[in-house]
């Protein structure tokens, strides 16, 4: 294995880089709660793998206080979503290596659970992954429970993709965070009562927002035109989850606005896509090619040509390369954060 020498002993704080490689930190289980009253299913899921509850579901969540997103103290990672049975709340709490608790609640918690295998990476296969550089192989060996997601739900994944295209993280969680809390319905059983979640707004309430309060939310009218766009062919685009994930970035990218870089992010979550690395990225290229080749100015060029002993597996190297923690070291920012809300 080629590549720049790595062996910390610890691992590496908590970094945006790390983050973006679906870091999320998930606490040590308290005792086990009951489902509660309202509670439509449960279900006990023993993963075939290690699995690392926090790392598989980490890609999930847009931004610390993303309201169909919640970690609690307890131990328990909550998901709120909108089904193809109706609005479902899933709380999640791994108890051991080999014991996944769940419980659901809403109209659609049938289809929540029944999917809980797929959500945690049961069939993403690492198997066919074979490092070739020691930092991929010293973080591998660190991250073992790391499993590719797999929602089956495209829109929920799609349209905070393009609210974070061509502006800064911030930017763009605080208007997914912003437009869910205005325009979702409360989540079914105590994550609306208690945690105040929100469900993803089906596509009928996203055409019907006006044009100030998606400049309320700091969404220009390029975003705000393609999610408009993509929720009128909502049922096409929601079919691309059943597809290979080069068949499915091409049926997404029929829609004018969603490039290369929005459907390698929205495939990656939605169809557990183990090759589909981002392209068209600010900072992504640089992080991989100075933790490769200590090359800070590459480009989207450099990155797939260092990625290529990789095929068929870039994309997850590629996240093992963030969650190394390693990244060149901060410039002057390129992009200046703007609120066009004030404008």
């Amino acid at each position: 294995m080629a590549g720049r020498r790595y062996a910390p002993r610890t691992a590496p704080p908590q970094t945006r880089t790390t983050v973006r490689g679906g870091e999320t930190r998930v606490p040590r289980p308290g005792r086990a709660a009951g489902a509660g009253p309202e509670a439509a299913v449960t279900r006990t899921y023993t993963p075939p793998a290690p699995l690392h509850l926090g790392l598989t579901l980490g890609p999930l969540r847009r931004g610390p206080a993303d309201p169909a997103f919640r970690v609690t103290p307890d131990g328990s990672v909550w998901r709120v979503s909108r089904t193809p049975l109706g609005p479902a709340t899933l709380r999640v709490t791994q108890r051991a290596e080999d014991r996944v608790e769940a419980s659901a609640w809403g109209p659609g918690a049938p289809w929540f659970l029944e999917q809980l295998p797929a959500l945690l990476g049961e069939l993403d296969d690492p198997a066919p992954f074979e490092p070739r550089h020691r930092l991929v192989a010293h973080t591998a060996r660190r991250r073992p429970g790391l499993r590719l997601t797999r929602t089956g739900l495209v829109l929920e994944s799609l349209i905070p993709s393009v609210l974070e295209q061509k502006v800064t993280t911030d930017e763009a969680y605080r208007a997914w965070r912003l437009l869910l809390t205005r325009y979702g319905v409360p989540a079914p059983g105590p994550a609306g009562a208690e945690l105040r979640m929100r469900v993803f707004p089906e596509p009928r309430a996203w055409s019907l927002i006006p044009s100030w309060e998606w400049h309320r939310a700091g969404v220009d009218n390029k975003r705000a035109s393609t999610i408009l766009r993509a929720v009128q062919v909502a049922r096409r685009l929601e079919e691309a989850a059943h597809m290979d994930p080069p068949a499915a970035r091409a049926r997404l990218e029929l829609v004018p606005g969603i490039g290369p870089w929005t459907s390698a992010e929205t495939v990656q979550r939605t169809n557990g896509a183990p090759d589909e690395v981002t392209t068209g990225d600010l900072h992504l290229p640089g992080i991989i090619g100075h933790a490769l080749a200590g090359h800070r100015d590459a480009t989207d060029d450099d990155m797939l040509e260092l990625l290529a002993p990789y095929a068929g597996q870039r994309h997850r190297a590629a996240r093992l390369i963030l969650l190394s923690g390693v990244s060149p070291a901060r410039r002057q920012p390129k992009m200046r954060r703007v609120n066009i809300a004030e404008w």
